[in-house]
């Protein structure tokens, strides 16, 4: 177990050199520049632009900046703010909270609401319950999270006037009232993420679940005498979580770094929506974090995945040696 381990971590390491070299290299070489602002305004001379860009270090080639950006981020430093000079790890740090909240919830809305009807639909093949949640994955899997936004807002908060459209980010939850309107503020945006992500993960465990039900070793077990509930929990769901788990553990990710639709319709603070608009303004500190940031938590719940493979499926940690 500890071989296969390591061999798992020595492959990571590689992976995040190089995607934090390619993404640094597309960041350098984009167009934009983090002074643009301040080429309109008369009163800073082109002299003192020059010199802002000597401090921040975008005079020097780019293969000098990027090792001096891995030291300091081995360092656990993430730079600064090229815009508003706040360290990047602060800027972090103050969005997460309303990330995790929105988007984590939503997850943990979407997943709550797929296993069972996926688990379901696949036991219950081509009966009506089937026919319906599959019709509710399609559906709404094929409409894009900016256009259920955007019809959420009409609806329940135009006309209705059940929910607002925008997100308070200076409401502080003190007591029972404000607990209600933060929980108000945020049903549009889980139900938004949540129903979208579920709809994707509807599919997949029917799908998973369907592969497995028609196995000779599934078969063999009902031949035994085992019951329904036991073939189904020892054998098919086992089984049938092992490519369930890579989409939950490519997913879970997305919990920590934002969505970056959403948050943008409904005008969600959170760590989506600062990339976004440090995309726009080319503060490359910030976006270089963020991605890098998102890159581990990639390779961490990949490793995350492999792991419980090895749980699931013991074949997969002994064919690996």
């Amino acid at each position: 177990m500890l071989r296969y381990f390591w061999r798992r971590v020595a492959i990571s390491i590689p992976t995040l050199i190089a995607i934090s070299l390619v993404v640094f290299t597309i960041l350098a070489l984009a167009p934009g520049d983090p002074l643009g602002e301040l080429a309109t305004n008369p009163a800073i001379t082109a002299e003192v632009r020059e010199n802002l860009r000597r401090s921040l270090g975008l005079d020097q080639p780019i293969y000098i900046r990027y090792f001096k950006w891995a030291i300091a981020f081995l360092r656990g430093d993430l730079g600064y703010s090229f815009v508003s000079r706040t360290p990047v790890s602060q800027l972090l740090l103050q969005r997460l909270p309303t990330t995790l909240w929105v988007v984590g919830s939503a997850y943990l809305f979407a997943v709550s609401l797929a296993l069972p009807l996926g688990t379901i639909s696949a036991l219950k093949r081509y009966s009506v319950f089937d026919r319906l949640a599959t019709t509710f994955a399609f559906f709404w899997f094929s409409l894009p999270t900016f256009f259920t936004g955007l019809l959420f807002i009409i609806v329940f908060s135009a006309r209705l006037q059940w929910f607002p459209s925008i997100y308070n980010s200076t409401l502080q939850v003190t007591n029972g009232s404000t607990l209600v309107e933060q929980v108000k503020q945020s049903i549009m945006p889980v139900c938004v993420l949540g129903l979208y992500q579920s709809a994707l993960l509807v599919r997949f465990v029917r799908s998973s679940i369907l592969d497995r039900l028609d196995r000779p070793y599934v078969r063999t077990a009902y031949a035994k005498g085992l019951s329904e509930i036991a073939v189904i929990v020892r054998h098919v769901l086992r089984n049938a979580a092992i490519p369930v788990v890579t989409l939950v553990a490519l997913d879970i990710p997305t919990v920590f770094t934002g969505a970056l639709v959403t948050e943008q319709v409904f005008r969600v603070p959170g760590i989506g929506s600062l990339l976004v608009d440090s995309i726009y303004r080319s503060d490359t500190p910030v976006v270089m974090g963020i991605t890098i940031v998102y890159a581990i938590l990639i390779v961490v719940f990949n490793l995350l995945a492999d792991l419980i493979y090895s749980v699931l499926d013991p074949r997969v940690r002994y064919g690996d040696r």
